[in-house]
């Protein structure tokens, strides 16, 4: 079996039910994506203290569009040639907007505003240390388990 990790350390989890992990300001309540930490980013609040929390799984499209040109580095390429792919904007529960790639076999023919997504972890790229994942948007509507 080929080993599996986080291409970004910390920024999710990777159980059967994956989470985004934010943080949340001890003082205030606001949570944060991604996790912050020495001050709070809300700018009524003093606060210096955190806690991590794990974001709710499911939001709704707040916006989305398609990455018709390749991106710069470090973005690494999955095909040659370069295939565009979907970016969804997702209002989560907590109040947050999170921007993500959204998963494989789904474009922007698949979503509108609106839409319920949850949050799925994919290999992002495979190399000799094995795969290597990222969480994604899938739509909860027509989308397989």
């Amino acid at each position: 079996m080929t080993a599996s990790t986080p291409a970004i350390e910390g920024w999710f989890t990777t159980s059967a039910e994956p989470a985004l992990i934010g943080s949340q300001c001890t003082t205030c309540t606001t949570v944060f994506f991604p996790r912050t930490q020495g001050f709070c980013r809300n700018p009524a609040c003093n606060g210096d203290e955190f806690t991590d929390t794990e974001l709710s799984r499911r939001g709704r499209v707040w916006s989305y569009t398609d990455a018709q040109y390749q991106p710069p580095p470090p973005y690494i390429r999955a095909s040659d040639p370069y295939v565009p792919f979907a970016l969804a904007a997702v209002e989560l529960p907590e109040g947050l907007v999170v921007l993500g790639q959204v998963a494989d076999g789904f474009g922007v023919d698949d979503l509108k505003v609106g839409d319920e997504m949850e949050l799925v972890v994919e290999t992002l790229y495979s190399d000799e240390a094995g795969d290597h994942t990222i969480w994604r948007w899938r739509p909860t509507t027509g989308a397989s388990a």
